[in-house]
């Protein structure tokens, strides 16, 4: 039997194999999965070079290679070794089809086979710890989003503002938009893989190419118990994103996320920063 505590921590994809298609063993697939909170992100192979700075500068070429992009997270339940992935957030469109697959292991590697649709992943253990710890967030007015780590390596996501129109998956969706800056906008939400290295939160891949080698920067607001995260405007200015907390997951959830003060520089930046007002230009490293 497969429970949830037996497939804590970081996972990477070998195969997804479907019987109509040929098998994937090339795309880059990270799930970071925490006590009940998981972060799933998947990038094909044969990303163009972005040279884009922010959403704003994104064109039609590489809008069209991150709609082949996918990723979510919500909330995972094990049962019987059947694993039920709620998403309360999608990178693609809602399809209205559950996500569930039986839970087996065949030695160290994990295999899932669908229990809605006829595939099978295999799943290779990067680290296995019961000290993960997960925050579920929430942004005024329909944002949400969650902050994952297990050891030096976290999950970060965050929703777009509104839900996507209704479209078969977000190539449909980008081709039906009548503007540049109306397809730029189907991408202003994030997934995002990083690690924790001499403090820094740097992340190393998400789904937007431009915030790779950024850093969070996280910090709990010991006035409002907010969490603050750096992130860029659509037209690429510094801010500082107040997140209300919403859960705390893992007996160890904030020793984890926090082991250490922050340091000088970013504490003086939290006492004068505003939810989302851009303070500055670049990005604070």
């Amino acid at each position: 039997m497969v429970s949830l505590s037996d497939i804590q921590g970081l996972w990477r994809r070998r195969l997804l194999a479907w019987q109509d298609r040929e098998p994937d063993t090339t795309t880059e697939v990270f799930w970071l999965q925490g006590p009940e909170t998981f972060a799933d992100l998947r990038i094909p192979m044969g990303r163009p070079p972005c040279s884009a700075s922010c959403l704003r500068e994104l064109d039609w070429p590489t809008l069209r290679f991150l709609a082949r992009q996918e990723g979510f997270f919500g909330t995972l339940k094990v049962g019987a070794s059947v694993g039920h992935w709620h998403r309360v957030f999608d990178y693609q469109p809602d399809t209205g089809r559950q996500d569930r697959g039986y839970l087996t292991f065949e030695g160290e590697v994990l295999i899932e086979l669908g229990a809605e649709a006829p595939y099978a992943e295999h799943w290779i253990r990067q680290r296995h710890t019961d000290d993960v710890a997960a925050l579920t967030l929430a942004e005024a007015p329909d944002r949400i989003g969650c902050l994952i780590v297990s050891g030096d390596v976290f999950m970060y996501a965050r929703s777009r503002g509104a839900p996507l129109p209704p479209g078969a998956d977000l190539t449909e969706c980008l081709e039906t938009a009548g503007s540049l800056r109306e397809a730029q906008a189907l991408f202003d939400c994030e997934i995002a893989f990083g690690r924790v290295q001499d403090h820094q939160w740097r992340i190393e891949r998400s789904t937007l190419p431009f915030r790779e080698g950024h850093s969070l920067r996280p910090n709990i607001d010991g006035e409002t118990s907010r969490l603050r995260l750096d992130d860029l405007t659509p037209s690429g200015e510094f801010v500082r994103r107040a997140w209300q907390i919403m859960s705390s997951q893992g007996a160890t959830a904030k020793r984890q996320l926090f082991p250490v003060p922050m340091p000088a520089s970013s504490a003086s930046l939290s006492q004068t920063d505003n939810d989302l007002t851009p303070t500055k230009s670049g990005v604070v490293s």
